[in-house]
């Protein structure tokens, strides 16, 4: 393992994916939360690739479902584009599953699940809690729960608050991997 500095820091070692054990306080995080982040996205995109529905159409069937009070549109494409590959991926989403007959929007604004929609949204809903199974295999969830505390520690480090006063962090999200 690296010794630390001078200046009582460990060194930063380049990536490696052979990092033994003894060797990873010297590993970059953001290799690491980085190549966890492609690879669990990809394994859930193209499970559910595999049964013609995307990523984004799982969170806006999630978003529209999960509230008191129907969503606008324009709520759902708001809270939902920070997640996105681009600004317009979320409209052209809802624009999908409203010609799915998944979404109804009665009165051109507010957006609610039809059954069909709902019926989806159970289905993705379970296949989702299946690829989290696969994914947190062999891990506790105190495991689980500790490593998001050092990485939600992590970010407001790098952007000078408390976890507790960072909005991203206390957004609801879409739970979808």
């Amino acid at each position: 393992m690296e010794q630390p500095t001078s200046t009582g820091l460990t060194d930063q070692a380049p990536a490696d994916p052979a990092a033994t054990d003894d060797m990873l306080a010297t590993q970059p995080i953001g290799y690491w939360s980085g190549l966890t982040h492609s690879a669990v996205t990809r394994h859930l995109r193209d499970a559910m690739a595999r049964i013609d529905v995307t990523q984004p159409q799982y969170w806006v069937l999630n978003r529209v479902h999960g509230g008191p009070a129907a969503p606008t549109r324009d709520e759902v494409v708001t809270q939902l584009t920070p997640l996105a590959d681009g600004p317009h991926d979320i409209s052209r989403v809802v624009d999908q599953l409203l010609h799915r007959g998944w979404l109804r929007s009665e009165d051109g604004q507010r957006l609610q699940l039809t059954d069909d929609g709902e019926a989806a949204r159970v289905r993705l809903r379970e296949l989702a809690t299946g690829i989290r199974a696969e994914v947190h295999q062999g891990i506790s969830d105190a495991e689980y729960v500790a490593a998001l505390k050092v990485l939600r520690t992590m970010v407001a480090n790098v952007e000078g608050s408390r976890p507790s006063e960072r909005p991203l962090l206390r957004r609801r999200v879409p739970r979808c991997g």
